[in-house]
C-alpha cells in the first residue's frame, strides 16, 4: 500500500516547527527521518513507522491504529506501525513525533558500513 501522499510533508512541517535538524532518506519503500544520525521515524507501507522506547510498547500499542512493527516476518523491537487512523489529526501525528524525538537521544545508532 503506498504511503499517504501528504504524510512526509506533515512530518517535515512539524519537525521544522520544533526546529529539529533532520536528514531524510529513502528506506523500506518510504521516507526515513534521521535525527542525530539515528532512525527516528518514517513512512512505511501506507502508515507511520515510529521508533519508541521498547519499555513503552505495551502502553502505546493500545493507542488507536498502533501495533508492533513486523518487517521481514519478525517483530522489530522498539518500533510501532501506526495506521492512518492513528495520526489523521495533527495533534495525534505530533504525539507520535514527540514520542520518537523523546526516545531518539537514548536510541543506538546503526553501525556505519566500512
Amino acid at each position: 500500500m503506498p504511503t499517504e501522499e501528504y504524510l512526509p510533508d506533515r512530518i517535515r512541517l512539524i519537525l521544522s516547527g520544533k526546529k529539529i535538524v533532520w536528514k531524510e532518506i529513502k528506506m523500506f519503500g518510504g521516507h526515513c527521518f534521521m535525527v542525530d544520525d539515528k532512525m527516528c521515524l518514517g513512512t512505511y507501507k501506507g502508515g507511520l513507522m515510529a521508533r519508541v522506547g521498547p519499555e513503552e510498547l505495551p502502553n502505546l500499542e493500545n493507542r488507536n491504529g498502533a501495533e508492533q512493527m513486523i518487517h521481514g516476518g519478525r517483530p522489530m523491537k522498539g518500533y510501532l506501525f501506526i495506521e492512518p487512523k492513528g495520526y489523521d489529526n495533527d495533534s495525534d501525528l505530533e504525539f507520535w513525533i514527540d514520542k520518537c524525538l523523546n526516545f531518539n537521544p537514548k536510541a543506538q545508532a546503526s553501525k556505519k558500513k566500512k
